[in-house]
């Protein structure tokens, strides 16, 4: 059995701005600094054998801050990055909505456009985590900062499969929202909790990006 905490990284300045952003790199806004030293200090209540993050910066500066209080050092794993939007990225919905008019708002992150990441490459990944979590972490603690996108599908990969991609996404990721999971040596799910945020102040929280 092996413990996890998904945690999304704190605001950046294209949340703030209402910029999609894929593997896009932007960093942290000011909120998102003070969201991600926030988390840090409420994570330094759990033991942690191991810290992965996303190697986009906004997910390193978040899991940086949780390192602090951590024995471990902050391992980069491009397997945990955000779904890949190719020429989705860098621009606000609106502008999305007027250069592909056909992309619906619930299908950004598997709309199939030339150039995002298809959905057979996201499961690949879903199912490489879990496999490498299962096998080489047995029995530990591991936190890993990723990216709301990202967390969203994998746990509807750990409810559904292969087959993620036909449920109708039903989780909110918040900025530094903590979901807390255990999967068991052949990967089933417990899910604890999703998208805590009572490490934030009323004055710290930020809205949560709908994909």
């Amino acid at each position: 059995m092996v413990t996890i905490y998904f945690i999304r990284h704190g605001q950046s300045e294209a949340n703030l701005q209402g910029i999609i952003q894929g593997h896009a790199e932007f960093p942290l806004s000011d909120l998102g600094k003070k969201q991600a030293s926030l988390v840090g200090q409420w994570m330094a209540n759990v033991q942690l054998d191991e810290i992965f993050s996303s190697d986009l910066q906004r997910a390193m500066i978040t899991a940086e801050e949780i390192g602090q209080y951590q024995s471990v050092s902050v391992k980069p794993w491009d397997i945990v990055r955000e779904v890949g939007l190719g020429p989705l990225e860098g621009k606000t919905r609106k502008q999305m909505y007027e250069e592909f008019p056909t992309l619906k708002p619930h299908a950004l992150l598997t709309s199939g456009i030339n150039g995002t990441e298809s959905i057979d490459a996201v499961t690949t990944r879903c199912a490489y985590l879990v496999k490498q979590l299962t096998t080489d972490y047995d029995n530990k603690t591991v936190a890993v900062i990723s990216h709301g996108g990202f967390i969203g599908i994998m746990l509807m990969y750990l409810i559904g499969g292969d087959e993620w991609h036909m449920l109708k996404r039903p989780f909110v990721i918040g900025n530094t929202g903590i979901t807390k999971v255990e999967l068991d040596d052949e990967g089933n799910a417990k899910l604890h909790y999703t998208n805590r945020m009572d490490h934030l102040r009323d004055d710290s929280k930020s809205s949560a990006v709908l994909y």
